[in-house]
């Protein structure tokens, strides 16, 4: 009877990531939040100091912010060296995470659900597929 705690903690950590796996997906969280900046940081003033158009504005903010996150998940995440092949698989990766975004959006606009309803949505799945995908591909 003693041993049954020990043999259901047993299964419960070998169903949790390992100590190394959940460094690596905080490292993925504080990129993403990063990420997230500088985009905010390049649209922002493209938008409002030179007028460009939100598409425009948020599309080369787009771009930079990925190559800023390619950059930091793969020497700071990963700890992986940067490369062509490596970050042509990251480029599908992040635009696979666009298509998902845009779908749950307009999915979540269809129910009738509100914008952070849809949001929720959005933060619960994309991170998460997004991590795996770069962890079994993209730095493979």
């Amino acid at each position: 009877m003693l041993h049954a705690p020990s043999r259901a903690g047993g299964a419960l950590r070998a169903r949790l990531p390992d100590r190394h796996t959940l460094g690596r997906l905080l490292r993925f969280g504080i990129s993403g939040v990063l990420a997230t900046g500088i985009h905010v940081a390049v649209a922002t003033p493209l938008i409002y100091w030179l007028h460009a158009s939100q598409p425009r504005a948020n599309g080369v903010a787009f771009v930079i912010a990925n190559i800023g996150s390619y950059l930091l998940n793969t020497l700071w995440s990963f700890g992986a060296t940067p490369g062509r092949d490596s970050y042509l698989r990251f480029l599908a990766v992040s635009l696979l995470g666009l298509g998902l975004t845009l779908a749950i959006s307009a999915g979540a606009q269809a129910l009738g659900a509100g914008y952070w309803a849809g949001l929720a949505a959005i933060l619960s799945v994309v991170p998460a597929v997004t991590f795996v995908l770069h962890r079994s591909w993209t730095y493979r």
